[in-house]
């Protein structure tokens, strides 16, 4: 029998909204003996460092800056993070595990199925740049980095944690009958994750540099007209037959 979609909401992480409150639930484990003082700085660091690179950028962004912001020493943010590359992978782990997971929809939504909850999702696709700009931000910079060790680390994260709950939601689909059996579901969660995230990049970097991609910016219709498209390619790569 298949989950209900409170059955499946139960298999997940509660849903996150980009909130300062769950901004600081997402800072990564630190050590026990750290007193409350230190894990406070070092939360009010990853804040900073969330809008110094989301505005910045990875390379442009200073460390110092942040630091002076923070009203530490940069000493003392190499001593918590390491490196830059340290408190952006952390910055980056934060903005990420701010965002939705796609079980995350509400309950009317997943009862309409696996395609229109991706349809919803899609729809979404620009409100995130006003509910969480700089987290969306940070989440393209790290997507998109040329920093080839950072970009391994973000792979691994990635794999580890599954911030967006790809793997549950394929297991949603196929529960329910509407995702396909008969192949290897690391395969199809694989490319479903590679449509819907360079689906969303583009949306999101269309609309945050407007003509970026050449021609006119894409109106509200050419939008969903793309988003129709694009469910309508996942449905015959990956419906069940």
């Amino acid at each position: 029998m298949a989950a209900t979609p409170s059955e499946w909401a139960a298999r997940v992480h509660p849903p996150l909204r980009p909130t300062e409150a769950h901004l600081r639930r997402a800072r990564p484990a630190r050590p026990q003996r750290a007193g409350a003082r230190q894990l406070k700085k070092q939360d009010r660091l990853v804040d900073i460092a969330m809008s110094y690179f989301a505005e910045h950028g990875y390379e442009r962004a200073r460390v110092e800056d942040i630091a002076r912001e923070a009203g530490v020493s940069k000493g003392a943010v190499f001593g918590y993070f390491g490196s830059k590359t340290g408190l952006f992978l952390a910055t980056y782990k934060a903005a990420l595990r701010s965002f939705h997971s796609y079980l995350d929809a509400p309950g009317e939504v997943l009862g309409a199925g696996f395609f229109a909850t991706v349809s919803y999702w899609l729809e979404r696709t620009t409100h995130l740049i006003q509910e969480s700009y700089a987290p969306y931000r940070v989440s393209l910079i790290g997507y998109y980095c040329s920093d080839v060790e950072l970009r391994r680390e973000i792979t691994q994260f990635l794999l580890r944690e599954d911030p967006y709950g790809t793997r549950a939601f394929i297991d949603f689909g196929i529960d329910r009958g509407e995702v396909r059996d008969d192949i290897d579901v690391k395969t199809i969660t694989s490319l479903f994750g590679w449509v819907m995230d360079h689906c969303q990049d583009a949306v999101v970097a269309e609309e945050l540099d407007p003509g970026l991609f050449g021609g006119n910016t894409a109106t509200p219709e050419d939008r969903h007209r793309r988003y129709e498209e694009v469910v309508e390619l996942l449905r015959s790569a990956i419906g069940a037959r």
